[in-house]
């Protein structure tokens, strides 16, 4: 609807431009050229009042009537400069003002010169300026109207001076020629404003032209899906849409010629770091967005031929084209778990139950024993597999329920302790915010055994046995709730890190590859998100971004 009204406004300001090219035009260039002939004429007013007062007694000003002749002036001289002031405070140009003024003019300099020495005065070559100046604003015929008028008074004022004897017949001649030359300018003067008519509507339709573009670029830049930021040179934020604000996490309408540091300490640092030429390939670049509820991928492209000058920044949302990728896996796996259900658990189940009936044997001795063992484990990790690959295939609706975390946490805590004999300081708690959050409780346990069981796996290092912390509260930003599963040990390698979350992905011996893709699967289906990133203090973080209650309701 917006841009609908937009467009037919538009449409009628191009109509009015067009349709002003055949009549007076009330634009810019009018509104100057009226309120400098406001001043040129208050100026001459003074400089005739001047020369009253001083040239009283020769031949040349108010020779004939001196009084009338100051008084003349002085009044033209308020007109004058009342005008100017009117039109100085008034912001667009008024046509009915031209005539009158002209009019003005027309009376004023016609009784000052018959005040003073008529023709021979010169006080009559004003009108050719006046004139001109008026027909440049007015219709032609409106214009040769004031010329026309302007030169009756040039010869009545002549007429009036030769009946009274001042003058003989033969300033007839001067006056008929400068009433000609008025006439004339008139004449010349209406194409010239009809081509400033022109120049005009076709100024304010190329205007019009260009701000109807600027308006759809702008529409085009803010409903694009991929999130762009234009980078100066001196790294200040020249342009920025709507989404690359909210991954940003800040308001689009305070971000325009921003520094990106104070914007983006991240963002800036893998802008330093391309223009530098330490990131080869835009695959490395990656930042969490700012309230830490998504992966985002930058794409850095230079906007001239060096690496120094400005760039436009893509953010992209990975969790999008993840999930994407993950719906075609799980598509797949789904196929061939039909397949494994019936080739390999079977074959599984038997050779797991022949092995469990020989080391019933008495014959068995130690070196048979070990290989049972091997077979015994071997058959379990297979089963594992299956089941999980099963599991993914088979999954359940979710049954979403209000889980305060403060409680939920710490009886989890105590039941992993438990089955895991671990002492009391392996694991601390860390709560900044009471939480409640809405989620398959079962899918919350299953999904946090996974990292806790993860973290004790990955996070021992040479010198000490594993520790791990669970935190959660609220993100800042956009308040919502999470809960993070944090570990002491070496990391995760860069390589590792593009790969983590897939299916058979795995860096230890004897995992299945599938506990965070199920973790992350299980996460979507209650409309959390499951998030990697690198603690600053070494090791890792997993966090898990929940949908907010109050603004999602209930999930289905």
């Amino acid at each position: 609807m917006e841009t609908a009204i937009s467009e037919q406004t538009i449409q009628g300001q191009l109509k009015t431009s067009l349709e002003n090219l055949s009549r007076p035009f009330a634009t810019d260039t009018s509104r100057r050229l009226q309120r400098l002939v406001s001043l040129l004429r208050g100026l001459i007013a003074v400089a005739l009042i001047i020369g009253g007062l001083s040239l009283a007694d020769t031949s040349l000003f108010g020779q004939r009537y001196p009084t009338i002749f100051l008084s003349t002036a002085i009044v033209y001289a308020v007109l004058a400069w009342v005008g100017f002031i009117y039109m100085q405070y008034r912001q667009q140009a008024s046509l009915p003002l031209v005539p009158l003024l002209l009019l003005i003019d027309i009376i004023c300099i016609t009784l000052l010169m018959h005040t003073s020495s008529g023709i021979s005065s010169g006080i009559g070559a004003l009108l050719v300026v006046f004139v001109g100046a008026a027909s440049l604003n007015l219709r032609g015929r409106h214009a040769y109207l004031g010329a026309a008028i302007a030169a009756l008074a040039i010869l009545g004022e002549q007429t009036a001076a030769y009946l009274s004897g001042f003058n003989d017949a033969s300033a007839f001649a001067p006056a008929g020629v400068l009433g000609a030359i008025i006439f004339t300018i008139a004449l010349a003067a209406n194409p010239l404003a009809r081509r400033l008519h022109e120049s005009e509507a076709l100024a304010r339709q190329r205007g019009i032209d260009l701000a109807n573009m600027a308006q759809l670029n702008d529409y085009i830049i803010q409903h694009l899906r991929e999130s762009i930021v234009v980078i100066d040179q001196t790294d200040e934020i020249r342009l920025i849409n709507q989404s690359a604000a909210e991954h940003l996490g800040i308001p689009q309408s305070k971000s325009a010629r921003r520094n990106l540091g104070s914007v983006s300490p991240k963002l800036q640092r893998l802008l330093i770091d391309w223009r530098r030429g330490d990131i080869r390939d835009q695959s490395q670049a990656s930042m969490t967005s700012a309230d830490g509820s998504a992966p985002i991928n930058v794409h850095i492209a230079p906007l001239v031929n060096n690496d120094t000058g400005p760039v436009v920044i893509f953010l992209e949302d990975a969790s999008l084209i993840a999930e994407k990728v993950q719906q075609t896996k799980l598509a797949a796996l789904g196929r061939l778990s039909a397949s494994i259900a019936h080739e390999i658990r079977n074959p599984v189940g038997a050779l797991s139950h022949a092995g469990q009936l020989l080391e019933e044997s008495e014959n068995i001795g130690e070196y048979e024993q070990r290989l049972l063992k091997i077979i015994d484990k071997n058959s379990r990790r297979v089963s594992e597999i299956v089941d999980n690959v099963m599991g993914l295939s088979r999954r359940e609706p979710t049954n979403p329920q209000s889980i305060a975390l403060h409680d939920w946490v710490k009886e989890f805590v105590a039941e992993f302790r438990s089955s895991h004999t671990l002492a009391d300081e392996t694991i601390k708690i860390v709560e900044s915010d009471n939480t409640e959050v809405r989620m398959d409780p079962g899918h919350l346990h299953q999904i946090c055994r996974n990292l806790c069981e993860n973290a004790l796996q990955y996070g021992a290092t040479d010198n000490d046995t594993a520790s791990l912390t669970i935190r959660f509260g609220r993100l800042p930003g956009n308040r919502r709730p999470y809960l993070e599963v944090i570990d002491q040990g070496p990391g995760i390698s860069d390589e590792m890190r593009e790969q983590l979350f897939e299916p058979f992905a795995t860096g230890r011996i004897g995992g299945t590859g599938l506990g965070l893709f199920i973790s992350r699967e299980l996460c979507e289906c209650n409309r959390a998100t499951l998030l990697y990133e690198a603690n600053k203090e070494g090791g890792s973080v997993f966090r898990i971004v929940f949908a907010d209650p109050k603004r999602w309701g209930t999930i289905s």
